[in-house]
């Protein structure tokens, strides 16, 4: 346990400096980009991707992977918008409602691939088609503009200029990191991960673990989908294109393996904000879409590789 805190913080201060080299590297060369506006702003966009972020956490360490995430963020989208538009729900009724997407498909994504033993690669692949097809059917293709009625959740505080939607995804991350690190259940899906032939053997049947890590990244993924509703104030059944691969990134880079069995939510936190802040110093460079994916790509793969040597030498 000793020896798992220890590498979790030299981890964690790798990421740091990682984290705070390119703040320094863009605050030398960009005007105002060090300042309260840009920190504000940069933490008031991360909220969906960290929720997507933790949930993609608990699967990767199973040994999983969810691709259905960014669908599933439209579909929940379109449908909140769908409620309240044309059938004049509230935020407090409709946004509850359209957390059971987020359930219903992670259950699903769960019990197929667990259970009818099809690989998690294809399970979700097949739910990001369905689930971004049915947020197209839904809403005719077309975008469901909502207004102020759902923009409480992302607002900036007049005091701190911090939204809710930001203080909630942090309590998510703190949450999430005390479950995987001081809960039976945490502890069972690492070793999940790291050696599921040896948890049989203990006696410990691991498919509802497996299912449970796949509905609680169903349900991140509906917040999320609420949380992006809110940001834009309309319905999207055409947005969060990406956004699992984002999610997949930051995860890596915080340390998370894809084979499985390791990993840490406060270190795919600092993924995200690496991400975060790579992308927002490139938009402020005046760099496209184009070169942004690319670098933010480049620098997953090195991730990746930097993981996959890692292995071979544990």
């Amino acid at each position: 346990m000793k020896t798992s805190l220890s590498a979790t913080m030299k981890n964690s201060a790798g990421l740091l400096v990682v984290l705070a080299a390119l703040t320094a590297v863009f605050s030398c060369f960009l005007d105002r980009f060090f300042s309260p506006a840009t920190l504000q702003s940069l933490l008031n966009q991360i909220p969906a991707l960290t929720f997507v972020s933790v949930g993609m956490t608990f699967v990767l360490i199973t040994g999983g992977i969810d691709l259905s995430a960014g669908s599933l963020i439209a579909l929940t989208s379109a449908s909140l918008g769908v409620l309240m538009v044309q059938h004049n729900w509230s935020l407090l009724i409709a946004a509850p409602a359209v957390l059971g997407i987020g359930l219903f498909a992670g259950l699903l994504n769960g019990t197929l691939s667990t259970l009818g033993r099809i690989p998690s690669f294809i399970v979700t692949l097949g739910m990001l088609q369905a689930a971004r097809g049915a947020a197209l059917l839904i809403t005719g293709s077309r975008m469901q503009f909502i207004g102020a009625a759902v923009e409480p959740l992302a607002k900036p505080s007049p005091v701190t200029g911090i939204s809710t939607a930001f203080l909630l995804a942090a309590a998510c991350v703190l949450l999430a990191q005390f479950v995987l690190t001081s809960t039976v259940f945490g502890r069972y899906c690492v070793a999940v991960g790291a050696n599921e032939q040896a948890l049989r053997l203990s006696g410990i049947n691991p498919s509802g673990l497996k299912i449970a890590v796949f509905l609680i990244s169903g349900v991140c993924a509906a917040i999320a989908g609420v949380i992006e509703t809110s940001r834009i104030s309309t319905g999207d059944p055409g947005g969060a294109r990406g956004f699992e691969l984002l999610a997949i990134a930051a995860a890596v880079i915080g340390g998370t393996s894809l084979s499985g069995g390791r990993g840490s939510v406060l270190q795919t936190f600092l993924g995200v904000l690496i991400i975060s802040v790579l992308q927002t110093g490139l938009a402020h460079a005046g760099a496209g879409e184009g070169l942004r994916y690319l670098i933010t790509g480049s620098v997953t793969v090195a991730a990746v590789a930097f993981d996959a040597w890692r292995n071979r030498n544990a």
